[in-house]
Parts: structure tokens; C-alpha cells; sequence
């Protein structure tokens, strides 16, 4: 089954609760411009409480609102780029610079059963020309006609965007897909989905999600969020791949950025719970009895270790020899 998929990367967001409350400016745009590079082209980043939320009681985040605007700005041409934010945190100013800077969206969230609370807001952002892009968190309090009747209202207020938060982790794919299937009979807008792991079952209820019908799978990289954290963006490239998927993005390109750099400069805080390296061997099928050995040959042959295993492996699983594999390095 092919899938209309558009990934909604919140590791400038969500994932700024691994480092504290965000991410710091050097951070930012070097994440920034790797998501970008490997064509993930819709980004939420800033404070993870939201616009508003250094001024809210919060913990503090290392910028305020109109620093991450001014250091987001260059890569608003490059890309969806937007902000979370909450009815109770913020403002008609902080709405009003956002739409000065030329931010891409604002992603409305509220809890489920409370979407009467976003009318307002919904109406003042679409005012100042911006995109609205809507959350229901927590949703799996309300069963699944309830919340896409809370869908509906948000579509009636405006919203142009809806996406289910599994925000314990909670759901079950069945269950994913009950909730996108009602939604679906009841709005007309986009449906997406955000799923943490706290059951181990985030990528497989992304996937419910896009079989029942969302278009949108919010992630981040090396799965960096709030607990135990989000689906990840590069395994569910990969897993998606794994499906016969042709996708846009550019796995290769995000994995090297995560090797190369960002694993580096988290080393005091985040350890990836799935290096770059084991994600190769799940999405090729090779074993990692073998690793070594193409690790060896991918060294001496100055080619891409994941390139080598992918294109070795789809010949031979079971049991690839020294020769082969060098036979192979000689062709990348």
C-alpha cells in the first residue's frame, strides 16, 4: 500500500525537554539545517511548552520566543518551519512577531475534550495570515467518536491541521487505527499522529496510523522527546522503506548527520537507543555477526559502511563472504 506520508520532525521542540527546555542557538540551526539536508521539509522547534512558554511559570528555555525566531528565519524559505503553542501561554505579541518573522505555522495543542478552548487562538493566528496546525494531547481520554467530533470544532474554528497525541504512549495500533478511522468520517482536513514509547510500539502505531488513513506522523531524531520519547524519524524512514515505501527523504544523509555530529555533541545527556549502525542491519537484514567484517572492508575501501551493507545484503543475507562484500565496495 503506498502512503501519502509527510514527516512533522518536533526534535527542535519535543526534544528539547532531553537537553532541558531547548535547545541551545549552535544546536538549533546545526539540527536544523541536518533535517533539512536529509529533506525533511516540515520542522517544529522552540520552547517544548510552546510560544509563550519561558514567560508561562515553565522552566526556561536557553532563547527566548524572538531568539529562535530571528536564528529559525533563514530556514523559513527552506522549509515548513513552525512553533507549538498553548491557549494559556501565548499572547496576541507573541503571535503578532511570529507572523512579522514569517514563521510557517503555529501547532495549536489542547488537551482532548477541550477544543472549545482553542476557538480564539485558532481565529487570531489564522488573522495574521499564519498556518494552524492543531493537536489534540492526551486523546486517548475520550474513545474515538468523541475525539474526532473534537476534530470537527476544530475544523469549524479554522483549523487546517489535526493530530491525535498519544502523549503517555498508551495506544495500541488497533486502537490507532479506531481513532484516525472516526476522524476520518468527520473532517476533511489532514489527520496526523504522535506517538510516544512508552510501550515499545511508537513506529508500529505510525504505521497504523498511515494504513488507516493520517497523512502526518510527527517524530524526532534518535527519537529525542518528553519520557521515553518519540518515534523516531530515522527508523521510521527506515521501517517505511522496509514497507516498499518510495519515500523523500534521505536516510543516508539523516545517519551520517546523527554519526558525524549530533550523537557527538549529546554524548553528556542522550544515549540513542538505536545507533545508525543497527538500524542498517534491521532495514537490510544482515546479522550482526557480520558487522565486523564489513566494517573492516568499508575502512580499507573508503566507502559508506550503510551503503555497503544495504547493497550486499540484498543479495546475500545468509552468509556474505570477504569477497563479495569487497566485490561490492568496488562498485560503490
Amino acid at each position: 500500500m503506498a502512503y501519502m506520508v509527510e514527516l512533522l520532525d518536533c526534535t527542535l521542540r519535543d526534544g528539547g525537554n532531553v537537553v532541558g527546555a531547548g535547545f541551545p542557538k549552535e544546536l538549533t540551526e546545526k539540527i536544523m539545517k541536518g533535517l533539512i539536508d536529509s529533506n525533511i521539509k516540515v520542522i517544529e522547534y522552540g520552547h517544548p511548552s510552546g510560544l509563550g512558554g519561558n514567560k508561562a511559570g515553565v522552566k526556561n528555555a536557553p532563547l527566548s520566543d524572538e531568539e529562535y525566531l530571528e536564528i529559525g528565519s533563514p530556514y523559513f524559505s527552506q522549509a515548513e518551519v513552525g512553533m507549538f503553542c498553548q491557549p494559556k501561554h501565548a499572547t496576541i505579541s507573541e503571535i503578532k512577531l511570529a507572523a512579522q518573522k514569517g514563521l510557517g505555522f503555529l501547532r495549536v495543542g489542547i488537551n482532548a475534550g477541550d477544543s472549545a478552548k482553542a476557538k480564539d487562538l485558532i481565529k487570531e493566528i489564522r488573522g495574521r495570515g499564519i498556518k494552524v496546525r492543531t493537536s489534540l494531547m492526551k486523546g486517548y481520554i475520550l474513545p474515538p467518536d468523541e475525539l474526532a467530533e473534537e476534530a470537527r470544532s476544530l475544523e469549524r474554528y479554522g483549523a487546517q491541521a489535526v493530530t491525535i497525541m498519544d502523549s503517555a504512549g498508551y495506544m495500541l495500533p488497533d486502537e490507532v487505527k479506531k481513532y484516525v478511522e472516526a476522524m476520518i468520517k468527520k473532517v476533511s482536513i489532514p489527520i496526523g499522529f504522535h506517538g510516544h514509547n512508552n510501550l515499545g510500539l511508537a513506529v508500529a502505531n505510525g504505521l497504523a496510523a498511515l494504513q488507516a488513513g493520517a497523512t502526518s506522523i510527527d517524530c524526532g531524531v534518535m527519537g529525542m522527546a518528553r519520557s521515553v520519547g518519540n518515534i523516531p524519524t530515522e527508523v521510521f524512514i527506515a521501517a517505511l522503506l522496509r514497507s516498499g515505501e518510495s519515500v523523500e527523504y534521505d536516510l543516508f544523509s539523516l545517519l551520517s548527520f546523527i554519526d558525524k555530529d549530533l550523537a557527538q555533541d549529546l554524548q553528556h545527556c542522550y544515549h540513542n537507543p538505536n545507533p545508525p549502525e543497527q538500524l542498517i542491519l534491521g532495514l537490510s537484514g544482515c546479522h550482526s555477526s557480520f558487522l565486523p567484517l564489513f566494517k573492516g572492508v568499508a575502512e580499507a575501501s573508503s566507502v559508506d559502511l550503510y551503503k555497503l551493507i544495504i547493497n550486499v545484503s540484498a543479495q546475500n543475507m545468509k552468509a556474505p563472504t570477504k569477497e563479495l562484500i569487497e566485490e561490492f565496495a568496488k562498485r560503490l
